[in-house]
């Protein structure tokens, strides 16, 4: 059984205050992008779960959110985890793109569909709250609001589509430290932190002050992006260290991305890609 797994933008993300647990509260607007891992399910007669990845310097063990969903499903259900899971990586990390959250969410729906268990998304959903803050919002493989610290999900069903230039620098961005520095970060001069408009949406992402106190380059890859005709909007997406440009033209993207790897170096990551409403 072959899934894909997408990736996120954050097309907007305000941070409304650290709560009593050490988390913060947030209201996000999080769509799905055109960008997919790929998990390959296939059931064993015998035998223990057997998990590989084809990026070497992803985790194996359990530590492993693939490998720690699949524990969790199958005891909730109370059946053996006699299967193989194969992940192949295109979806970096670290790169504020959830790739991650959405391989373990991923693994939650296929296991549901081959044991054909039944269990409701909002079921599905509480078990992707207890992998990680980000986990629940892909079970619903939808665009959604996102309330609390992210296990609040309102899935948006009309959202118009926007095609994307992806860029991340090869190093990636502790979300953790984000916010633990976000209430005391300052802004850069010269850089707009400013919400912006298009298509009806707004644009804005809180943790880009501390992120881009630290991660200067960020702070420039934004401001290149936002000078550039074909862009309408540019944002970093969660805490990095992606940044985003929402592109007038789809086909101009793979031009702006020769032209960002001219200015900003050949180790920078891109993707052209669209939302996924």
């Amino acid at each position: 059984m072959r899934w894909l797994a997408p990736a996120k933008v954050n097309l907007s993300l305000r941070v409304l205050g650290r709560r009593a647990d050490g988390f913060h509260d947030l209201r996000s607007l999080m769509v799905p992008v055109s960008v997919f891992d790929e998990l390959v399910f296939t059931h064993k007669e015998d035998g223990e779960l057997e998990f590989f990845c084809d990026v070497p310097d992803v985790p194996a063990d359990e530590s492993n959110l693939v490998v720690r969903a699949v524990r969790l499903f199958c005891g909730a259900v109370g059946i053996l985890p006699q299967l193989s899971v194969s992940l192949q990586k295109a979806i970096p990390h670290g790169a504020g793109l959830g790739g991650g959250s959405s391989d373990a969410a991923t693994t939650l729906l296929a296991l549901d569909a081959l044991y054909q268990t039944g269990l409701s998304r909002d079921v599905l959903a509480d078990l992707a709250a207890e992998l990680g803050s980000d986990v629940p919002f892909f079970v619903y493989q939808s665009a959604a609001w996102i309330g609390g610290r992210g296990e609040r999900v309102e899935p948006v069903t009309v959202l118009p589509t926007l095609p994307l230039l992806l860029l991340k620098p090869s190093f990636g961005v502790p979300t953790p430290w984000a916010f633990q520095h976000w209430k005391d970060a300052v802004e850069i001069p010269g850089i707009s932190y400013e919400a912006q408009a298009h298509e009806g949406l707004v644009f804005v992402n809180d943790l880009e002050r501390p992120v881009f106190q630290k991660y200067l380059f960020l702070a420039d890859l934004k401001r290149w992006l936002l000078g550039r005709p074909e862009v309408s909007a540019a944002l970093m997406s969660g805490s990095g260290s992606t940044v985003f440009a929402v592109l007038r033209d789809k086909e101009a993207g793979f031009r702006l991305g020769e032209e960002a790897v001219k200015e900003f170096g050949e180790s920078l990551w891109l993707y052209v890609c669209e939302t996924i409403s």
